[in-house]
């Protein structure tokens, strides 16, 4: 189990693509207000609002987003689908879409792969090497205490904790994501990550520079795309 890079090399990454998260947090917002506008009822949407509060959306674009969720029907044109593959090196990947055009989303998926060393599988092709599980990661500061956090999220359910030069990374069974990220919130603690996420089960820790590069790139084409949610893979090594 371990998480992907430093969270230097992630902030910086996630910053770049500020603009491009607002249209795959508004696609999530809308489709999840489908089953309903409260939050406090509709689970996949009280992540969603977490979301957008993590990439600081505006709250009329939310409002908006679970308007047309609940209201008219339009979240009913996305779809979620996942494509699983092999990138550079063998590393086993899983590409989350919602998409309301199947067609396009598969061709441009496809093309990535293509062009940078990968092979788009078909459904269960690398997914056996993934569980699903809750993940919680903390950034390690002065202010931070190991052990309480430990004991906070040992108490709520958590599965396991792993400790980095840089951050606690935290996993939990699906059912427990809620209780130990509410319990971990309600003591002050900030989340660098608090997703449900593929983690892998089988790793890949080592890959040839050159297919490091690749790798590299074959991700950030696909979080480039606007009908990917999220790219999950199983090369836990660095990519600096």
């Amino acid at each position: 189990m371990g998480r992907h890079g430093t969270i230097a090399g992630r902030k910086d990454a996630q910053d770049k693509r500020r603009a491009a998260a607002f249209t795959k947090v508004v696609r999530l917002i809308t489709v999840a207000a489908r089953d309903g506008a409260d939050p406090e009822y509709n689970v996949n949407l009280k992540h969603a609002l977490e979301k957008a509060k993590a990439v600081n959306m505006p709250n009329d674009n939310i409002k908006r987003a679970i308007q047309k969720g609940a209201g008219n029907g339009e979240a009913d044109a996305f779809t979620s689908i996942n494509y699983e593959g092999y990138g550079p090196g063998g590393v086993a990947i899983i590409v989350e879409t919602l998409t309301d055009n199947k067609n396009r989303s598969v061709a441009n998926v496809k093309n990535a792969f293509d062009k940078l060393g990968g092979n788009l599988g078909v459904s269960g092709s690398v997914s056996y090497m993934f569980d699903r599980k809750g993940v919680i990661e903390i950034e390690k500061t002065d202010k931070t205490n190991e052990d309480e956090i430990m004991d906070i999220a040992l108490e709520a359910g958590m599965e396991d904790m792993v400790t980095y030069d840089d951050s606690f990374y935290i996993t939990t069974p699906l059912d427990a994501f809620d209780s130990v990220k509410d319990a971990l919130k309600a003591k002050s603690y900030e989340f660098i990550e608090a997703d449900i996420e593929y983690v892998p089960s089988i790793e890949v820790e080592t890959l040839a520079d050159e297919d490091k590069e690749k790798l590299m790139k074959l991700i950030d084409k696909l979080e480039d795309d606007d009908d990917v949610q999220k790219v999950h893979h199983n090369y836990v090594g660095s990519f600096e």
